[in-house]
């Protein structure tokens, strides 16, 4: 009778440890499906679902890091709304790493806001759409907070259209104000985005994964990944080169009321070009 209630207690201690190592094992299996990369989705990709529905999907996805948008989890100073979000995130095993992209100005209390809110979600990059006067008080709360910010470039006739238009804007500046790489609408400015992390290097600080592909008359359109113009393992080798480890979240921005599928097909072309890293 003691043998078998010392079996029995030894494989329920077992199975607990089992159940308390499968959350890290799913995330191990998940980097190295990724190439270490920290693989995670800009929320905006699944902006035609409630947050909780979005959180559902990217776990169904095999996804744990998240950039979301304004719309999905709202800035807020109130403790039990922060509470709230972090509830959520935490159930469904996604960590919030990146924000955005949001607009910053010289309008401090404003500025101050979302750097606040970013410190109590954990967030470890802003991207952004800082305006010209704006640059001398983010050196002051990029060293007060610790958190990034990443410069987002938004395609033609924007801001920061050019990958020069943000080496310029970040001459000079803070190093924790860098750049995100957005690579479809750096296709949609005749730009490339391999080229682009290149010149950012280590200032790299978000990347949001998207393809565009050139149509006849040289019309542009985002696409499933894969079936554009990225040179997608050129761009992880480049990210490789730099020791990129921030999130790199993939955007999708077709069919937002039923992206799943397209998404899936998205991360399959990724997994396949992260397996030819080598």
């Amino acid at each position: 009778m003691h043998a078998r209630n010392q079996t029995r207690r030894e494989f329920l201690r077992q199975g607990a440890a089992a159940v308390a190592l499968s959350p890290l094992l799913h995330a191990v299996a998940a980097a190295a499906e990724y190439a270490g990369f920290k693989v995670g989705i800009q929320s905006y990709s699944l902006r035609g679902f409630s947050v909780d529905q979005a959180l559902q999907h990217s776990r169904a996805l095999g996804l744990k890091y998240w950039e979301s948008f304004r719309a999905h989890l709202p800035i807020s100073a109130t403790p039990a709304v922060i509470e709230g979000y972090r509830k959520k995130l935490q159930q469904a095993g996604i960590t919030l790493y990146a924000y955005g992209v949001e607009p910053f100005t010289a309008n401090e209390e404003q500025n101050r806001l979302r750097f606040e809110f970013a410190r109590a979600m954990g967030i470890k990059v802003l991207t952004a759409d800082p305006t010209p006067d704006s640059f001398d008080l983010l050196d002051k709360l990029v060293e007060e907070y610790g958190i990034r910010i990443a410069i987002h470039n938004h395609g033609p006739g924007a801001r920061y259209d050019k990958i020069s238009d943000t080496l310029n804007a970040i001459k000079n500046h803070h190093d924790y104000i860098g750049a995100c790489i957005d690579t479809g609408h750096y296709i949609r400015s005749n730009e490339d985005p391999v080229e682009a992390v290149e010149a950012f290097g280590k200032r790299t600080y978000s990347i949001h994964l998207k393809d565009v592909k050139t149509l006849p008359g040289g019309r542009k359109k985002f696409t499933i990944l894969g079936e554009g113009d990225l040179q997608t393992v050129k761009l992880l080798q480049a990210l490789r080169r730099i020791r990129f480890q921030d999130c790199l979240a993939l955007e999708y921005e077709e069919n937002p009321k039923n992206p799943i599928a397209d998404i899936k097909q998205c991360l399959r072309t990724l997994r396949d070009a992260c397996r030819k890293l080598g």
